[in-house]
């Protein structure tokens, strides 16, 4: 049985393929804008996800907090590093950010243990 994680990517990366198969420009720009956007510029990109993690917590995008810390994992951020970025969406978010933040947590708890078996 997949954990939560597989089943994110799963669950993405089928939709994914089917809606860029049904071939709108627009969707298929803001994809390849979303891309390019968090690719190194001037701030690195381990930066600019830690920055799409706080954004996505004060969105209260659950979604979007997964791909974020899912790619700041494989990119190396630390737990700390996270945490403390998480501290600033709570702080600027307020406490409506926190039943977020516990899901986040729990989603980096599984990547980590996902990484060592």
């Amino acid at each position: 049985m997949p954990n939560q994680v597989e089943e994110f990517n799963l669950y993405r990366k089928k939709m994914n393929e089917k809606i860029l198969n049904d071939d709108n420009k627009v969707i298929k720009r803001i994809f390849n804008l979303d891309t390019n956007a968090y690719m190194a510029g001037h701030l690195d990109v381990k930066t600019k996800e830690l920055l799409g993690l706080v954004a996505s917590a004060v969105l209260r995008c659950d979604d979007c907090v997964k791909y974020h810390l899912e790619t700041c994992f494989k990119l190396g951020v630390t737990k700390h590093e996270v945490m403390e970025s998480l501290s600033i969406a709570t702080l600027v978010g307020g406490t409506i950010v926190i039943p977020h933040l516990r899901r986040a947590y729990e989603f980096w708890e599984e990547l980590e243990i996902g990484n060592r078996q």
